[in-house]
């Protein structure tokens, strides 16, 4: 305890220090760290790049072999919603049984090696943090299974509550003979999204400290889960710090779109070759940037945890 203390990560164990004056010293500290975000980057890469080209190949098949409106396609504008979605609408229409009849194979394959694969390099980065941490790969693939079904239920109610949106404000009123609201469909899809976003955040915190406290405990995906909700006044520690990074990851959203869009008025003295080499750029800053807050999230709850932690196991 007195180690922490002297790093100026928590003061005591009593709860009067927020998770986030705490998380500002994680962050300084992961950033005289870069090795912990390198290995970050490198994990999730290495999975990453295979993943993207696999699908870049099989969606440039799909397009290759569906016959598209491209004449309509290329002829939508921002300037006319209506039919740009009429256009859209078209082409999904085709290209979903495609996308369907490759998703039954390609996605329980992506999203095993997901699990697979983030386990073994989430145990990597958890250990270079702290090499005292047991190895449980096994356990952190079946936490991280159910993480992966927990995220696509929220995905699911994501999708429904859009469904609802444009039912409501499109839908609707094109079958009475009226206008439809596009205004209101994109206030109702922004609310339902950072809505779903913001209670991913706070509730999704069990499934991130669980398999850390699998490592610092060496128990099973039971133990750990249960352990993750009994974690008394850390728990609100742990909530602060989720949503603190639920917000930085919309900041860095806004910042990558944002960025996206300086070039564009220039576009008539760039060239696409730029234009492309600055996405890329700017893709790569946010992904970075992401892989970082990810590793800094995890230290912040060790050192959470063995500040309010182990004053009570030594009073025991």
């Amino acid at each position: 305890m007195e180690r922490l203390r002297e790093g100026g990560i928590v003061s005591a164990a009593d709860g009067s220090v927020r998770g986030t004056q705490s998380f500002v010293h994680t962050l300084s500290e992961c950033w005289r760290r870069p090795s912990l975000t390198a290995l970050e980057v490198l994990w999730r890469w290495a999975f990453g790049i295979p993943a993207l080209l696999l699908l870049w190949k099989v969606g440039a098949r799909i397009l290759a072999e569906t016959p598209l409106n491209m004449a309509a396609l290329r002829a939508m504008t921002v300037t006319n919603p209506l039919r740009a979605s009429e256009t859209l609408a078209e082409a999904m229409a085709l290209l979903l049984p495609a996308v369907n009849k490759v998703a039954v194979w390609l996605a329980p394959l992506l999203l095993g090696s997901w699990v697979v694969w983030s386990s073994l390099g989430r145990t990597v980065v958890l250990r270079r943090v702290d090499s005292s941490l047991h190895a449980r790969p096994l356990t952190l693939m079946v936490l991280q299974a159910i993480r992966v079904l927990a995220l696509a239920g929220s995905f699911a109610v994501w999708f429904v509550c859009l469904q609802w949106a444009a039912s409501t404000t499109v839908t609707a009123p094109l079958e009475r003979g009226s206008e439809p609201n596009l205004v209101g469909y994109f206030a109702l899809a922004i609310v339902s999204t950072l809505g779903l976003f913001t209670l991913w955040a706070v509730v999704s915190w069990v499934l991130s400290v669980a398999p850390l406290l699998a490592m610092l405990r060496n128990v099973g995906v039971g133990a750990s889960l249960r352990a993750a909700f009994r974690l008394g006044p850390l728990k609100s520690k742990l909530v602060e710090i989720n949503l603190v990074m639920g917000i930085v990851k919309i900041a860095l959203m806004v910042l990558a779109l944002v960025f996206s869009a300086t070039p564009l008025p220039f576009e008539s003295v760039t060239t696409p070759e730029f234009l492309w080499c600055w996405w890329i750029g700017v893709a790569v800053f946010y992904f970075v940037a992401s892989d970082f807050f990810h590793v800094a999230r995890l230290v912040g709850y060790l050192q959470l945890w063995r500040a309010y932690e182990r004053p009570v196991e030594r009073q025991r």
